[in-house]
């Protein structure tokens, strides 16, 4: 039987720039290394966060080795491979280089808006084309298309290398209806940092974050507190983080982490077009209450 290992804290992976706009691979593994030493359970690449519609074949080639590699087997990495294109997303990834990958994230198909029925067929054709464990992932506001929570059921019953969504439909009450029904051996994850306290008090497992780029000890300190039933501690570091979790959006992702890590000192401020940099009013609150919660 498959499980699912991504529990915790995940890290949804930003790439680095360097100035000129070419890949920044040393602040990378920089990153990646005072990411497993300050808390991540997981890492999640070449998905959202990372800009991976805007980064060649050869860049992601590279990308993914130098991750496997830094990460050494410490812990698991999940690696985006989705589209709106059955039957290219399932030749892809028959042919896809995937040594040293524990599981493939995949989004819902973007832009053609299928039908539920549509969706099932397209995660069952992705299912069948892979023995790896695959985690669905949910997001409407970026695809146009929200997979309910009796398609997401369907599929974790029918299809047994399908082990978890990454859920970021913004809505606790199809979160609930997931959990509810759900097979046992079938995991809820958020994908929303700012609704992950609630999400795991529901009984989700964990998170794939963008704060945790840069604050990784802090949320997953949150994260552990609350499987342990410490809720109230738990609660004080969600609220501590409300406010960021506002900003790290308000001008797009990952324009709010990577501000955070240049106001950090770890990484160059630069995004590829169409994505660009945060506006100087965002960036003044986000280095306000960065000093305000001393980070």
């Amino acid at each position: 039987m498959v499980r699912n290992i991504f529990k915790g804290l995940g890290i949804a992976l930003i790439t680095p720039f360097n100035e000129d706009g070419s890949v920044d691979y040393a602040s990378l593994v920089r990153l990646i290394r005072y990411q497993l030493d300050n808390g991540a359970d997981f890492f999640c690449i070449l998905a959202t966060t990372g800009e991976t519609p805007c980064l060649t074949s050869t860049e992601k080639q590279k990308i993914k080795e130098l991750v496997v590699e830094t990460v050494g087997g410490k812990v698991p990495i999940l690696m985006g491979h989705g589209g709106n294109n059955t039957a290219v997303v399932v030749e892809e990834l028959k042919k896809a280089d995937l040594k040293g990958i524990s599981g493939i994230l995949s989004v819902c198909p973007y832009y053609n808006k299928p039908t539920q029925q549509g969706l099932y067929l397209h995660f069952k054709a992705i299912a069948e084309a892979t023995a790896l464990p695959v985690v669905l992932y949910n997001v409407p506001g970026r695809t146009g298309v929200n997979m309910t929570a009796e398609t997401t059921v369907r599929l974790a019953r029918d299809c047994k290398n399908i082990v978890a969504i990454k859920e970021a439909s913004g809505s606790l009450e199809q979160v609930d209806e997931i959990i509810k029904n759900k097979p046992a051996d079938f995991d809820v994850i958020s994908g929303d940092d700012a609704l992950t306290f609630p999400m795991i008090s529901c009984g989700a497992v964990g998170v794939i974050s963008v704060i945790g780029n840069a604050l990784p000890k802090e949320f997953s300190r949150m994260i552990r507190l609350e499987f342990n039933g410490e809720y109230n501690a738990a609660r004080e570091i969600h609220h501590c983080f409300t406010d960021l979790f506002s900003l790290l959006f308000v001008d797009g992702n990952p324009a709010g982490v990577k501000a955070m890590l240049h106001e950090m000192g770890m990484i160059e401020n630069v995004l590829r077009l169409p994505l660009v940099p945060t506006r100087i009013s965002t960036l003044k609150k986000l280095s306000d209450i960065m000093k305000e919660l001393k980070l």
